[in-house]
């Protein structure tokens, strides 16, 4: 399965929603050019751009469920959603394992085990800084506590600091 084929699988599976899906999209494009800036080897870009795609698969649902999709919740549920999407699928188990670790962490800002959840965190709190529109001393505290990589520091700074 090719990232382009998940991208396709889960802009189905949004069921037409373009809040999920211009999400997820953003997401995907700032992970792929941090990775690309941060010269990863090609499964690791790869484990990251599918992990960016469905990173948050389980949204729709708790928006259904309890009207919001609190991230610590997202952290909890995504793991049986993560499986059944991959399964028949030629991703490898290790590679879904990995995928359903970033998903069950990437609201965690601790302990962050690898470059590939590190541009995780990166380019899905890039894309919510803008969408939940965070004050500037909420992004410069992100940028000192959790930003690592050369890239996603020169993004973070100029889309909202360096202006």
């Amino acid at each position: 399965m090719t990232v382009s084929e998940v991208m396709e699988k889960m802009i189905r599976e949004s069921k037409g929603s373009f809040r999920d899906i211009n999400h997820f999209l953003k997401v995907w494009g700032y992970a792929r050019n941090i990775g690309t800036g941060e010269n990863l080897d090609y499964d690791t870009q790869k484990i990251l751009e599918i992990a960016a795609i469905v990173h948050d698969i389980s949204c729709p649902s708790l928006r259904e469920k309890y009207g919001e999709a609190d991230g610590k919740k997202q952290e909890e549920v995504s793991s049986p959603m993560i499986r059944k999407f991959f399964e028949g699928s030629d991703i490898s188990k290790s590679m879904v394992d990995r995928i359903d670790f970033m998903i069950a962490h990437h609201h965690t800002y601790t302990d962050i085990d690898g470059i590939d959840l590190q541009i995780l965190l990166e380019a899905d709190f890039l894309v919510n800084a803008d969408e939940m529109k965070l004050k500037k001393e909420a992004i410069e505290e992100m940028m000192r506590k959790v930003f690592k990589t050369e890239t996603g520091i020169r993004y973070l700074k100029a889309l909202f600091l360096d202006r």
